[in-house]
């Protein structure tokens, strides 16, 4: 395969056979709902309107698990929790585990596959995600939440680059 430049992004990766599109590392074979819930406890009371504004919160964390190392094939799991509540009542919470099964192409070096597959992999299913939670509450009788964009990068860097400086510090 010869290389590409795309003088614009200044990015770099394979041409394949079509001549059109690089390979940059990972390639996603399979998206799914793995597992997802929706409770709606309090309703049909809180679904009127003039009352105060909710409070939201959301929650989201991912992980990878190997299926097979040969290939380097992996599983790729989004976690997200989302709870809405007016005062002591909760309006609804959603828990949905979105999977995506995917590859590492190429020459990346094992040592970079779980940032790789954590950060690029959530990216491209955010917007599924976003869309399966802002249909689901919408159906359940609420304006439809459109979460904000987020940045893969600093939540892979927050959530476990901490935890391999604890656990250097537990080692020391």
């Amino acid at each position: 395969m010869a290389k590409k430049e795309d003088q614009a992004n200044g990015v770099e990766g394979e041409v394949t056979s079509q001549g059109d599109a690089p390979e940059f590392g990972m390639m996603v074979h399979k998206q799914y709902i793995k597992d997802f819930s929706f409770e709606n406890p309090n309703s049909p009371e809180t679904l009127g309107g003039g009352q105060t504004q909710p409070k939201m919160e959301a929650n989201i964390n991912m992980q990878a698990i190997s299926l097979d190392k040969e290939k380097n094939l992996y599983e790729v799991v989004m976690h997200v929790n989302v709870t809405s509540q007016r005062e002591s009542k909760v309006l609804f919470h959603v828990e949905l585990q979105y999977g995506l099964v995917a590859s590492v192409q190429g020459a990346v070096p094992e040592e970079h596959h779980h940032p790789l597959l954590l950060i690029e992999g959530p990216k491209m299913a955010f917007p599924f995600v976003r869309q399966i939670l802002a249909n689901t509450i919408q159906a359940g009788g609420y304006p439809p939440l459109l979460l904000n964009p987020v940045n893969f990068e600093e939540l892979y860097k927050k959530q476990y680059l901490s935890q391999q400086q604890e656990q250097a510090a537990g080692n020391a």
